[in-house]
Parts: structure tokens; sequence; C-alpha cells
């Protein structure tokens, strides 16, 4: 069949700065460059280029530059470029349209409508260069009381404390799983995480022996596969995580194509090498909050109660309800999962059309818990679309305890957002388990851009909180009073707990 398909990037190439030395040609795995011995010429297939500009950026002499296509649709506010290639690509193909990453269409977030206080005049600011500032977040159950006693000066702790996650910084490596995305990438979280006082987590695909020493910095996920999920897997981590949902795909499983699944990534999801990994939908022994508990409690019975247990679901209508009934049913954190998450491959239509925003599933749940009297029985951890420390410090004025992040560490890495994840091609060596694309990410080198990401961020969280005349985190947690919003309905406003810009 002849595709109506126009291709999406237009490659240029300047033929006076080009050499001819096919760095271009070894760098692309779509096979969009070529070189003709005969005419002695560099050609390119417009067609395969995803504008992942890698080759861009390893050209020596910058001969290369890539544009997005005009086009030969005429423009139209309801059909839309966008649209009428998804149709024929549908027309042509007969399948689900895939894509990677997360929710690109900007009327899913608020951030940018969410304004932060500042002191001037009646509450002076804090200067973080030369007072103290505390960032460091402890994530799991507290008590409802503290009981001490007194003795020869020494304070003496009655009060039997739950497991807890001590963080440095309010930011954790959010969840990508081995076989989507690259065992040197996954070694640069986890170092990174360690060296930094924070946390990674494995995912659903297990975690590779060569890993169990970070850890005491994993968060080990149980997701309805139970891929990689054995004794030693779930004692190797610091903290449990049963995943119900995620952002990027509420309601419907996951899926690694067989041609992923090599010899090393089968052994660590206990997996045939070259079979396809499929996660059911459901967890199908949750159809309950009890079925919830008993597997909380099951996974804390096999660690002998020494690691919090938290619940990943992804941001949807009834989040807060489904929250009251996660704590009550013993867990120990809740991790919320917004529109924005993104994911190595889902379908198109569910990662735009469902879900909610993750700055109302953070206002919605901490309101609830608050007004049950049990937000102190777990912790709020969002995640789906942190781009900036901006958004960080947001969050948590909204109620979040700590954020995760996925996407922001990847770019880090060299992602350039080209939504192409799911093809294994991954021309950064991010998400492929081909061995010969994986080497171009050193975990070396990975693991040192993700601490200055975190260390930079952490500054910055300072400088604003310093600038709120706020000198722990702790004080900045659900206070909303510091936010204000713009552009938003009122209905918006009650939702989010914040007032008007002016007010």
């Amino acid at each position: 069949m002849k595709s109506y398909l126009p291709s999406e990037f237009i490659v240029e190439r300047d033929e006076d700065k080009c050499i001819r030395c096919k760095v271009c040609v070894n760098q692309c795995t779509y096979e969009t460059h070529s070189y003709d011995e005969q005419d002695d010429v560099m050609r390119s297939k417009d067609e395969n280029c995803v504008n992942c500009q890698r080759c861009v950026t390893m050209c020596p002499t910058h001969a290369l530059s890539i544009k997005k296509n005009p086009g030969p649709f005429r423009d139209n506010a309801n059909w839309t470029s966008e649209i009428i290639k998804d149709i024929k690509k549908q027309a042509e193909t007969g399948g689900v349209l895939l894509t990677g990453m997360g929710a690109d269409k900007p009327y899913l977030t608020y951030w940018e409508r969410l304004l932060v206080n500042a002191s001037q005049v009646t509450n002076p600011s804090i200067d973080p260069l030369r007072e103290p500032m505390e960032i460091r977040t402890y994530l799991g159950a507290k008590p409802d009381a503290l009981e001490m006693d007194l003795e020869d000066g020494d304070i003496e702790l009655k009060t039997k404390l739950a497991p807890q996650l001590t963080l440095e910084t309010p930011i954790m490596f959010s969840a990508m799983s081995y076989g989507a995305i690259s065992l040197n990438v996954h070694e640069s979280l986890a170092r990174a995480a360690t060296k930094a006082g924070t946390y990674f987590n494995t995912g659903e695909g297990g975690l590779d022996s060569r890993l169990y020493k970070y850890g005491e910095h994993a968060i080990v996920q149980v997701a309805s596969g139970r891929f990689g999920v054995h004794s030693n897997y779930l004692n190797a981590g610091a903290a449990i995580e049963i995943k119900i949902g995620q952002g990027a795909k509420p309601g419907i499983g996951g899926h690694l194509p067989g041609e992923k699944v090599t010899d090393d990534i089968a052994r660590t999801r206990m997996i045939p090498i070259g079979t396809d990994a499929l996660s059911p939908a459901p967890q199908h022994d949750i159809y309950s909050i009890e079925d919830l508990r008993q597997l909380i409690y099951a996974l804390k019975e096999a660690t002998d109660y020494t690691k919090p247990v938290s619940v990943k679901i992804a941001a949807v209508h009834n989040s807060a309800a489904i929250a009251s009934g996660m704590v009550r049913a013993g867990a120990d954190i809740i991790a919320l999962d917004g529109v924005r998450g993104s994911t190595g491959a889902a379908p198109k239509v569910i990662r735009d059309n469902v879900g909610i925003p993750i700055e109302l599933a953070i206002a919605s749940v901490d309101q609830r818990l608050r007004d049950e009297g049990i937000r102190n029985k777990a912790s709020i951890v969002a995640a789906g679309g942190f781009r900036s420390s901006g958004d960080v410090l947001k969050a948590i004025a909204l109620g979040a305890d700590a954020v995760y992040i996925a996407t922001a560490a990847l770019v880090a890495l060299g992602c350039t957002v080209c939504q192409k994840c799911y093809t294994g091609k991954c021309p950064w060596g991010i998400a492929t388990s081909d061995p010969w694309i994986s080497k171009r990410i050193n975990p070396d080198i990975g693991a040192e851009r993700l601490v200055n990401l975190l260390r930079g961020w952490s500054m910055e969280i300072k400088d604003m909180m310093g600038g709120m005349g706020v000198n722990a985190i702790e004080s900045l947690r659900g206070n909303r009073l510091h936010l204000r919003g713009v552009n938003m309905t009122d209905t918006e406003l009650k939702i989010l707990g914040v007032k008007m810009a002016g007010e």
C-alpha cells in the first residue's frame, strides 16, 4: 500500500561543511543517513528521521540541522496536522497508535498557573548561603504522638517508629524497568541515588544482580506480572512498591516485546529469552481494599516489617477516596502518577485522554487524608511530568512529601523526548536493550550528570524557600497559603485549595 504520510522532519545538510566522515550513518539507529560510494555523496531519508538530534550533536563539522516539515495540510483548528497524520497512519496499518514519554498537550498542566509567595517587609526572607535550610525528608508512617523519657539529661524515645526512608533531597528517580531502559541507565540511576542520598525505583522488571550493591537506595517494585520478584529481591531494597497503575496508561497493563528480552533481561525477569513480557491490566490478587491489605502485609511479613510499603496508582477521578482506603489498608507511602507521566510505550489515545493532572490529585488526596485525620499515617509521593525545581516546590506546597522524576532524569542523560522509546532503537542508548547502542551511556558520566541535576534543583529549592521565609521543608508541606493561582476557575482554585493571585 502506498503511504500518504509526509515525512515529519526534514534533514538539511550543508555540503560545504560535510566531510563524508559517516559519523551520522553510524550514530543514527533509524537508518536515516547513508553514503553513496558511486557518487561520493551523503544521502538522507527524511521519512526515517525522528528528530532525536543525535546526528546533529555528533557531527564534527556541524553540517547537519533538522527542521519540522510544515507539511501539505492546510491549517485547521479542528482537523490539525497531528490528527490527520494519525488517521492516515491507522488507515495504512490497522493497528493501535503507540507512543513513548508523557502526554504533550498544553492544557494538562497547572504549574504555570501557580505562583509562589515571597517575603517582603513584615516577614523577612532567609539567606540560604548563610543560614541552614532543611530539605531532608522522611517517607513512611508517622505516629500520632511521641513518648519520651528524660533520664540524666538524655532523651529516650519510647514510641516505636515505623520504617522510614531518609531523603537528603525531596526528589527520587521514578520507576523505569530494566528492559524498557538499558542496564547502563539503571546503573547510572542507582549510583546517582546512592551518591545524592535519595532513591531510585527499579520499575516492574526486577533488579539485575549486579546492582544489588545499591539496594540500600532502591525501591523494589511488585507489579501485576511479578517479573523478577523473589525473596532476595524484596529484601535487597530499602522499600517495596506495589504498582497498581501508572499515569501514562491507567487501567491497562504493560508489554515488553520479545525482541527486547535478551539473556540478562530474561534472567532478571525470570522469563524465557525472546518471549513477550506481558503485565496484566489488574493485579489478579487485588479486587478490593481488603485484598490490597492482604498483599501489603504479606510483603511486610516477607521482609520482617523492616521496610515501608508503597502503593502506586494513576491519578484518576476518585484518587482521594482510593488513597484513603490504601492508607487504612496499611500503605506507608501513597505514590500518585499524573496524566503527564511517561512510559516506554503506551497507546497514544490512552496517554492523552485518561487520568487527571497530578496537581489536582495531590491537593485532593492531601486534603482528604487531613480531613479524615490520617495524613500522618502515610507519605505522599507525586509523579508525572516534573520538569524543574519550581514544579517540585509547588507540589510540596500542595501537599506532597516528595516527588518522582523520570523524563527529567533521562533528559539529563541525553534524551531529547522524541517519543520513539517503544521502538527500542533509542540513538542515545537509553530506551534500548541493544548491547551495542547501550554502550552510548557511560554509567560514570551518567551518574555524574544526574547528581549534578539533583544538586542544582536542591539549591534552587533552598533559594526559593529562603525567599519565602521558610527554612524547613516541613513548614512548606501542604501549606497552600504560599501559593496563588492565575487564569483559573473558582472550581479549580477550590480543588487546589489556593487563593486567586491578589487575595
